[in-house]
């Protein structure tokens, strides 16, 4: 399936109409102002003279400073797109970093007024974007997306884009970060191991605890996941629900409506799953080990199933053995009451860049991304990191690795019943501290279905009580 056969429907439900995404100040930044808003003070900025060529106005001599972070999508992409701004611009010197941990590495140089140009903020350490928005740190993108593309004659950077990508990124209607990665959630298994031993993907719930059963009998683990980030089973937790219950099961959650983490589709899904807790079905150690444990334990054969995303392929990609053949598909129906079928699966934009209100060369980081966004720099952003990206078409024609081409089948398959929830960037806090602490518990056995989706509810209830977290309803 062509990226560009997504319609604007079926995106805009996947990404779960993520137009506002704003929260309070988080983590670093939480206690320190940025100082006074400049969004729109130019005052020392870098600027070029604007051309048909140079549609941004970027000084062509002016250095870049761009910070990387160095993830599962590595850094490779990232220089390839910096040779092509090189190639337009080869006076600029481009200075380019590649960190773990963002916020450390870049809270003092926000603070100080002194941010890179670019930074693709993203990882466990990610400044929160809502608080980055709230404090005028983060500068408006439509100069970018009103640009031409690089590369798709007659046509503006933003009318080359999946439906739905400028919409993930805007806040009170202003963009401000571009996702530049388009993400499927799913359960991944070993297509090899599974035609070895003769097994078939389970599409309903008793069909995958049968599964599992004979998983377990023939010495292989059916399940593990990421124990330092047990957040990674609320996925299929909340995508069985959805499924279940239909897509207000994401709004209620998303909306922090009173007892949406308590409702029926939310027992149902969390009872189901509980089994797999209960039968002893996930591989021992597994609360202890990493992402990238969790994951290596699942290439190495030693367990089944694994929730992940679809950077999951690129991430593994130095440990995963020849002819593995990594594919995701949905989570299984818990039955013929469900609301959607068992093909709906979970996607959205995702893998945020900005470009800081205080860069020097503010217009040189957007130019960056127009590359980025052109569609050379699109297809090989997939060629490198086997992923999705937002520019419509750029896989066309593509040799897709084995994992990445079921993600794209399986987004054809879902059609327009995909879904999306958005409270974990709503609301960063929810998802990464209070729900992770919950699936902490309930995957290690030490709670029942019911006090995990209590705990999750109780954290909800705070976000909400909270006043200095900015509420934002969801609409669609």
């Amino acid at each position: 399936m062509a990226q560009s056969d997504l319609t604007r429907r079926t995106v805009l439900r996947r990404a779960a109409a993520a137009g506002v995404l704003a929260g309070p100040a988080a983590g670093l930044l939480s206690s320190c102002a940025l100082g006074d808003d400049t969004s729109g003070d130019t005052s020392g900025k870098y600027e070029g003279t604007k051309s048909d060529k140079n549609p941004l106005g970027v000084k062509e001599d002016a250095p870049l400073d761009v910070v990387i972070f160095n993830g599962g999508f590595g850094e490779d992409y990232a220089k390839a797109h910096q040779a092509m701004y090189k190639e337009t611009y080869p006076k600029a010197e481009v200075k380019h970093s590649a960190v773990v941990e963002i916020n450390k590495e870049l809270q003092p140089r926000f603070v100080d007024g002194t941010p890179p140009d670019f930074v693709n903020n993203s990882g466990a350490g990610q400044i929160d974007l809502g608080g980055l928005v709230a404090q005028g740190a983060l500068a408006d993108l439509t100069p970018l997306l009103d640009a031409p593309s690089l590369d798709v004659p007659g046509k503006k950077v933003r009318e080359t884009l999946l439906p739905g990508t400028v919409e993930s990124g805007s806040f009170d209607g202003k963009t401000y970060v571009l996702n530049y990665a388009y993400t499927v959630y799913g359960i991944w298994y070993s297509s090899k191991l599974f035609t070895e031993k003769g097994w078939e993907y389970a599409k309903t719930w008793d069909e995958h605890i049968a599964l599992c059963k004979k998983i377990k009998a023939a010495g292989i683990a059916p399940w593990t996941y990421q124990g330092k980030h047990p957040r990674y089973m609320s996925w299929p937790v909340i995508s069985t629900a959805i499924k279940f219950g239909g897509p207000q099961v994401a709004m209620a959650i998303d909306n922090l409506e009173p007892g949406a983490w308590t409702s029926d589709a939310m027992k149902a899904a969390a009872e189901a799953w509980h089994q797999i807790v209960k039968d002893k079905y996930i591989l021992e150690g597994s609360p202890g080990l990493d992402h990238k444990q969790s994951q290596t334990e699942w290439c190495k054969g030693n367990a089944a199933f694994i929730s992940c995303g679809s950077w999951l392929e690129s991430e593994q990609k130095a440990v995963t053995p020849e002819g593995f053949n990594m594919a995701v598909a949905p989570t299984p129906s818990l039955g013929s009451a469900d609301k959607l079928p068992f093909a709906a699966i979970r996607g959205t934009a995702g893998e945020p860049f900005v470009v800081p209100a205080k860069a020097k060369n503010e217009r040189g980081g957007m130019e960056l991304m127009r590359h980025m966004l052109s569609m050379k720099g699109a297809k090989d952003f997939t060629g490198k990191v086997s992923s999705l990206s937002v520019v419509a078409g750029a896989a066309e024609g593509a040799t897709l690795p084995f994992g990445l081409t079921t993600a794209v089948k399986a987004l054809a398959d879902s059609g327009s019943n995909g879904f999306n929830w958005v409270y974990n960037v709503y609301y960063r806090k929810l998802e990464r501290e209070l729900v992770d602490a919950a699936c902490g518990e309930f995957f290690s056995g030490r709670t029942t279905p019911a006090e995990f989706l209590a705990a999750c509810q109780k954290g909800a209830d705070l976000i909400a009580a909270d006043t200095t977290f900015k509420k934002y309803k969801r609409s669609a």
